[in-house]
Order: structure tokens, then sequence, then C-alpha cells
């Protein structure tokens, strides 16, 4: 063919949609198109080189540190009720939250070290101060916290150095709500995409469960009486959670998908039943039937402990399929290039160029 073939209204003596294409998907009609228009390259297929995933997948162990992200929040939320508790001359109550938020700290450190393999690997990350990690910031909180919650109980538990140990149920409840939430910050500050991108309304999730897990416990452990400060919490973060987690999924778009499909999926829709249901039967039984309370602590245990497991595992699936990677970040070029594109065609005051 030479260059007279060609003409303004194409290549003479061409047949549409009747030439051969090349390509391993060469005939295959493309949906959306005119009719009789067919590729010419393959569907893109969301790879890397030599079949390595794009991002490695968190090499964390499940039960050790999903367990960690509930213990952490669990201790938590517990300093601060025992601290309301012990204002308010409930004594029942303070001491099972202070025994609670003592042992839930204890464990969740026990769990972090496990996975590290060593204890010597967290006392490393107290050499240095660096406000920029979340991890290092998170162990300064931890070997503060600890001590606190361990001084509570124990003087609550001798009955020897009231003002001491009302000091450090203070000071514990102070740095309760920190510890309930810095693992949210956490898991967000990773590039694993289910987690990064919730990272708004994370720390709201993490809150509210771990405000239903402290309750869940008092509820399980105290007599109904002096129960009515756990009550509240249980509706206060059961609201606070599933309300959180309802908007950050439907911020996030395509990188929630993995909160809706396979264990994930059971996870978290468990923790959302039992922890609906404990917050129901606290409210309307739980200040008037032992068992009926009882009842509802260990729903709000279980769904606190489910949607950090369900929170784990959507995590460490979304960063196995580069779809979740790949799609989102053409999503942000693509609107950074049009709104670059939109002030090119501005003019010097501001007003659209004739």
């Amino acid at each position: 063919m030479t260059g007279s073939d060609v003409t303004r209204d194409g290549v003479e003596g061409s047949r549409p949609g009747r030439d051969a294409l090349t390509g391993a998907f060469a005939g295959r009609r493309r949906r959306g198109r005119g009719r009789g228009e067919r590729t010419v390259v393959p569907d893109a297929e969301f790879s890397s080189y030599y079949g390595r995933p794009i991002l490695n997948k968190p090499v964390w162990k499940p039960v050790d540190i999903a367990g960690y992200l509930y213990l952490g929040g669990l201790a938590g939320a517990s300093s601060l009720l025992a601290a309301g508790a012990h204002a308010t001359a409930r004594p029942a109550l303070a001491r099972a939250a202070k025994l609670g938020a003592a042992g839930a700290v204890s464990a969740s450190l026990v769990a972090l070290v496990h996975d590290l393999g060593r204890p010597a690997r967290f006392i490393n990350m107290l050499r240095v101060f660096k406000p920029t990690s979340p991890m290092n910031l998170g162990s300064w909180l931890l070997a503060a916290y600890a001590p606190l919650t361990v001084a509570a109980a124990a003087a609550d538990v001798a009955g020897r150095s009231r003002g001491a140990g009302a000091a450090a149920t203070a000071s514990a409840a102070a740095l309760g709500p920190a510890v309930a939430t810095y693992t949210a910050v956490l898991v967000s500050d990773t590039a694993v995409p289910s987690w990064h991108d919730g990272y708004r309304e994370m720390p709201f999730v993490f809150a509210g469960s771990g405000a239903t897990a402290a309750a869940g416990l008092a509820l399980a452990c105290v007599p109904p009486g002096q129960t009515g400060p756990a009550r509240r919490m249980a509706l206060l973060g059961t609201a606070v959670e599933l309300g959180s987690f309802q908007l950050m999924k439907r911020r996030m778009g395509l990188s929630a998908e993995p909160f809706g499909k396979g264990r994930p999926r059971v996870l978290l829709r468990a923790a959302e039943v039992l922890t609906a249901g404990g917050a129901a039967l606290a409210a309307y039984a739980g200040g008037r039937s032992r068992p009926v309370a009882a009842v509802a602590g260990a729903a709000l245990l279980a769904g606190s402990a489910a949607l950090r497991f369900g929170i784990f595992h959507a995590g460490v699936a979304s960063a196995e399929d580069p779809r979740y990677t790949v799609v989102p970040q053409r999503e942000r070029l693509r609107a950074r290039s049009g709104s670059e594109g939109s002030k090119g065609s501005e003019g010097p005051d501001g007003g659209p160029v004739p």
C-alpha cells in the first residue's frame, strides 16, 4: 500500500470490521463499542513482573496481631470505665474494669512480643523516640500505660495505698483513649489498601469496638445494680462502631470490597449481629437479670473480637489482589490530571480562557 491509497475518508478498499486482528484476544468484541468493532489488544490483567504481587501481604500472625488489636481496645476503654466507676462509688465495677484493663494490656503485650519473636525486639523500639512512627509511639505508650494499670489493679485488690491507686487509675484513664485507638493509626499507616483507605474513620471504629468490649466485660462480671455506666457505654460504643464502619465502607469505594467477601464477610456480619444484639439486651434487661447481663456481655466481647479479626483478614486479602492497588491509583491519577487541566484553562484573572 502506498501513500496514495490513503484518503480523507480512510484507506481505499478497506473493510471495517472484517480485517484480521492480532493479539491473544483478536476477534473478541469490546462491550459498549459500536457494532462490529473488535479489540486489538488483550484486556488488562492486574499482575506484576514474574507473577509476583504488587504488595507484600502482611506477615503478622493473625491470632497474635488481631488479638493485640482487640486486647488493646479492651484495655484502654476499661481504664476509662474504671475511672468513672471509681469516681461514682461503684466498687465492684471499678475493680472488674481495673483488673480487665491490667489483664488485657498484659495479654496484648504477650501477643505482640510473640509475633516479634523475642522480647528484645520490643525493648529495642524504646531506644529511640520517633514521633512520625506509629509503631514507635505505640511502644512508648504501652510502656507507660501497662505499669499504671497493674498498679491500679494491685492497689484495689490489696486495699492499700489508696491514694497511689487512685492516681494510677486516673493516669491510666488519661492514656486509655490513645491506647484504644492508636492501633487504628498503626494499621492505616501501611500500604494495605483496605486499611490505609479507611484512615479517617478507622480510629472511631476501634474506639467504639473497644467501648463495647469493655462494657461487655463489666456486664459479664459485675452485679446488675452497678452496671449502669457499662450499659450506657455499650449503647454509645455500638452506635459509634457500627455507624463509623458503615460510613468508612461507603467512602472507601473499591477498597472496601474485601470486607464483603469470604472470611471477612462472615466475621464482620457476626460482629454486627453480636454487637447490636448485645447492646439491645444490655439496654432492656441487663440491669435486672444477672444471666441476661452475662449473655449481653459475652455477645459484646465476641462481637468486638470478630470485628478486629474481620478487619485484619480483609486487609490481608486486599494486599494479595493487585486490583485494589492499581485501580484506585489510576482513579487518583485521572482525577489529578483532570483538576490540573481545568486549572490550565483559567485566565490570569481566574476566569476561563476565551
